[in-house]
């Protein structure tokens, strides 16, 4: 038996006893007992002070994404509160598994008009159910001693393996202060056991599969879950035993390996049409990991309702009413290996796929017709190193940063223009990560989550975003230099909000905008601002490879800054078709129109 006089240190044991070693947050007067709590206890978490509650939020989305561990979320009351709104929001749509906790007013004082009062009665803002429309599990805790239950509960639904998500907990502050009588040591929460699928159903899908691969050839669209299962070798060997094509959803470039001949690129939105005809040709679709959201799956669901679909995934794909839909709603690895089995029996395409005839010459869309068994892994091609005199567009800078990323760096992606460019052209390094949030997509995301993966997993993150986004929450940079963290941004600096400025141009009259902006010096900016940060400004190929390799070649943060035309294209494949089928666009740079 231990003992212990308050809420906060029961909460600080328990999240020792989950091995949870950072707490994101910012500090408030209806927080500051449990920062307390984290100072005076023995090896606990460290408590990482963002500077905004929005970024603590994507640092825990980042760190999460980065290593597949718990994070936990610390912010006070009132703004601080309603500050981590966009943040977990990104979180529940994007099943990233977090503890929240939330300081409230004392609870004494409900119902008087206090101070950041949500606590529902007398005219205000009811916080328990505002986040409980935004979470998966929201309890405020009334009753001290209620804490050594609400804690595991809470845990234990934010990793429910169907449908992770953020789990709130809101603390009034007399309820964080109050002494609760000795506790047992809290016991470790493990996620609860996600069921396989019924065996006749992988049968089915396996079924359905050989077929197909028999026929015009199986296409696999690759999504993150797969990365969160650590599921890839799992995918590689049934895609190989299918001799599948694979395509990745936007925010899964690192799933599946970009040297492998049958890889296609990025489905939806950020791919192109060639990825769209090659998926399009299969005579069935392997969901592996995704739902297929519109932007992985754009322009391709009503193709869907005409082919057989095996789905890999807890979640329901957003494919409506499907007569060939196969379903394997267990743990992602455990049914893709389950399922690589089923297909390679005696009866399956490894076996009895025709080396010669007619359908030996229609072998899967990206594959060359071969013998059976697995092909060779090739060797990788050296990266395309633009030539150093290159001055820089979104297109060659992100493949320079591609080309000198280390190995097993991490890359973070924002939203908009920029985000864009990095999904299409930045490869992630042998033992890599790729982040970008798209659940809702917000700007300035990636500062915080590249923190966040950064404290994860000790490694390089390469974070790389807009001017936009860096307005709005770059001064996490700051986190970065307090914690001397090896995190390098990018920011591409087109003075614009870019996406919307070639919206502007595109969709509208384009004789005016109201998103493009006065020239802001921010490389410079930020080396005035922190001492001791490596900050420049580059203009070419070959000084945006310099810059990088020096940055690399550390363990501290990093940030350049490079100038790019607000008027390019981004490879944004609904841009490209408004100028083919239109002839619009003719404000857009010149040749800046993505192939």
């Amino acid at each position: 038996m231990r003992s212990s006089p308050r809420v906060v240190d029961f909460v600080v044991d328990f999240l020792q006893r989950q091995e949870v070693s950072h707490v994101f947050g910012v500090g408030g007067a209806n927080i500051e007992d449990l920062y307390d709590a984290l100072h005076h206890a023995q090896a606990g978490p460290l408590g990482v002070v963002a500077k905004h509650e929005f970024s603590a939020a994507t640092m825990a989305d980042g760190y999460h994404r980065a290593s597949q561990r718990v994070p936990v979320i610390a912010a006070t009351s009132g703004a601080g509160a309603m500050n981590l709104v966009p943040g977990i929001a990104e979180l529940r749509a994007s099943y990233v598994p977090a503890l929240v906790l939330i300081g409230q007013p004392p609870a004494a004082l409900d119902g008087r008009g206090s101070f950041q009062e949500t606590s529902g009665l007398a005219g205000s803002i009811d916080a328990a159910r505002m986040f409980a429309e935004l979470a998966v599990y929201c309890v405020r805790v009334d009753d001290p001693e209620s804490i050594v239950r609400e804690l595991p509960r809470a845990l234990a639904a934010a990793t429910d393996p169907a449908a992770p998500g953020p789990a709130v907990l809101l603390l009034p502050k007399d309820v964080q202060q109050a002494v609760i009588p000795s506790w047992d040591p809290p016991a470790a929460v493990a996620p609860a056991a996600l069921p396989l699928s019924d065996a006749a159903e992988r049968s089915r899908a396996a079924g359905l599969l050989r077929a197909a691969a028999r026929r015009g050839g199986v296409a696999v669209i690759a999504g993150e879950a797969v990365a969160r299962a650590d599921a890839r070798p799992q995918l590689a060997r049934l895609t190989a035993a299918l001799g599948a094509a694979v395509a990745v959803v936007p925010d899964a470039k690192d799933v599946a390996d970009p040297r492998d001949p049958g890889h296609l690129g990025i489905a939806g939105a950020i791919g192109t049409a060639e990825v769209q005809e090659a998926l399009e040709r299969a005579s069935a679709v392997l969901l592996a990991g995704t739902r297929l959201p519109q932007m992985a799956g754009a322009g391709l669901h009503e193709h869907l309702k005409g082919v057989p679909v095996v789905c890999v995934d807890p979640r329901e794909p957003f494919l409506g009413a499907h007569e060939e839909l196969v379903r394997l709603t267990g743990p992602v690895a455990a049914e893709l290996e389950l399922l690589e089995r089923e297909v390679t029996t005696a009866s399956g395409p490894a076996a009895d796929r025709p080396t010669s005839g007619p359908a030996a010459e229609h072998p899967a869309p990206g594959r060359t017709a071969r013998q059976p068994g697995p092909a060779p892994r090739p060797v990788r091609p050296a990266a395309a190193v633009p030539d150093p005199a290159t001055s820089l567009d979104l297109r060659t800078a992100a493949l320079t940063v591609a080309a000198h990323l280390p190995e097993g760096a991490t890359v973070v992606a924002d939203a908009g223009n920029t985000g864009a460019a990095a999904i299409h052209h930045v490869d992630v390094p042998p033992g890599g990560r790729f982040i970008a949030a798209l659940g809702m997509g917000g700007m300035g995301h990636s500062f915080g989550a590249g923190v966040g993966a950064a404290f994860a997993t000790g490694r390089r993150t390469c974070v790389i975003a807009g001017d936009g986004a860096f307005f709005m929450h770059g001064m996490e940079v700051h986190t970065a230099v307090e914690h001397d963290l090896p995190v390098t941004f990018v920011v591409l600096n087109n003075n614009a909000h870019g996406m919307c400025a070639t919206r502007e141009q595109l969709f509208f009259s384009g004789d005016y905008s109201y998103n493009l902006f006065r020239p802001a010096r921010i490389g410079d900016g930020a080396a005035a601002m922190f001492p001791g940060l490596a900050a420049d400004t580059v203009r070419t190929a070959g000084e945006l490879g310099a810059a990088l390799d020096r940055a690399h070649a550390t363990s501290s943060p990093a940030l350049v800054c490079v100038d790019v035309d607000p008027t390019e294209m981004p490879p944004f494949r609904p841009f490209r078709q408004h100028v083919l089928l239109t002839g619009r666009g003719r404000p857009v740079r010149e040749g800046a129109v993505p192939g």
